[in-house]
C-alpha cells in the first residue's frame, strides 16, 4: 500500500471513529424517553406558536439541503390554519411535546391525484425533535395515524415527502409504504414522494372508546384523550 493510500484510509477510519464517538455520545445525552403520551394537541394548553417552532426544529435538516417544506419556516398562524384542516395530535415525553402530526381526511382539492381519492388519508406536518428523533416515536405516531384511518373507514393513509431527501424514502419504505407517485406542489423547488399503505384493520388491544376516542396501550405508548 502506498503511503498516500495509507494515509488516506488512516484519515477515513479516523473520521469515521469521531463520527462514531459523536453519534454515541449524542445518543449518551439524550434524556430518557420514558412513557410516551399520545394525546390531541389542546389549544387551551398548548401553544401554536411553540408547535411551529418544534416543526421548524424538526425540518431544519431538510432545509439545510436545500428542501424548503412550508413547515421548516412557515408562521405559527399556517401551522393553526393546517391543524384545524384535519385532527392534530402530539407526542409527550417527561411533560414535554417531542413530536406532532395531523392526520386528515380526503382531499378533493389537492393537486395530488392519490390524495384525492376516495378512501385515503392523509399524514402532514409530522415531525420529532432532533434530540428525540432515532427512538421510535415516529413509528409509534404512524402507527396510530394507521389505525385513526382504519377506524373512520379509510383503507390507505397517504404522505409526501422531499424526493431528494433518501433517508426519508428509506425510512417510509421500511415502515411498510409504498411509492405511489412523484409530484411537483406548487410553491416547491423540489419533487415529493407520495407513499401510500393500507390503513391497519385490526385495533390495538387494549382499544375502548368510552370517550369516543381509543384508549391506547402498547410497549410504554399511551393515547389519552
Amino acid at each position: 500500500m502506498s503511503t498516500r493510500h495509507a494515509t488516506q484510509r488512516h484519515d477515513d477510519l479516523t473520521a469515521g471513529n469521531q463520527a462514531g464517538d459523536q453519534r454515541e455520545n449524542q445518543a449518551a445525552n439524550r434524556p430518557a424517553i420514558g412513557r410516551l403520551v399520545l394525546r390531541r394537541f389542546d389549544p387551551q394548553r398548548d401553544s401554536w406558536e411553540r408547535l411551529t417552532q418544534l416543526l421548524h426544529r424538526a425540518f431544519a435538516r431538510l432545509a439545510s439541503l436545500g428542501l424548503h417544506c412550508a413547515s421548516a419556516d412557515q408562521p405559527a398562524g399556517a401551522t393553526r390554519a393546517r391543524a384545524m384542516a384535519g385532527d392534530c395530535f402530539v407526542a409527550v415525553c417527561n411533560g414535554r411535546i417531542v413530536g406532532t402530526m395531523t392526520i386528515a381526511g380526503r382531499d378533493s382539492a389537492s393537486s395530488c391525484e392519490h390524495y384525492r381519492q376516495h378512501g385515503v388519508a392523509s399524514l402532514h406536518q409530522f415531525g420529532i425533535e432532533p434530540a428525540w428523533q432515532g427512538r421510535g416515536i415516529g413509528r409509534a405516531l404512524l402507527a396510530f395515524a394507521l389505525r385513526w384511518a382504519a377506524a373512520r373507514g379509510f383503507t390507505q393513509l397517504a404522505l409526501d415527502t422531499p424526493f431528494p431527501a433518501a433517508h426519508l424514502l428509506a425510512f417510509y419504505r421500511a415502515e411498510g409504504f409504498s411509492l405511489v407517485d412523484v409530484v411537483r406542489f406548487a410553491g416547491r423547488g423540489y419533487d415529493s414522494a407520495v407513499f401510500s399503505r393500507p390503513a391497519a384493520s385490526q385495533p390495538f388491544a387494549g382499544v375502548r372508546r368510552a370517550t369516543g376516542l381509543p384508549m391506547w396501550r402498547e410497549a410504554g405508548v399511551r393515547f389519552v384523550r
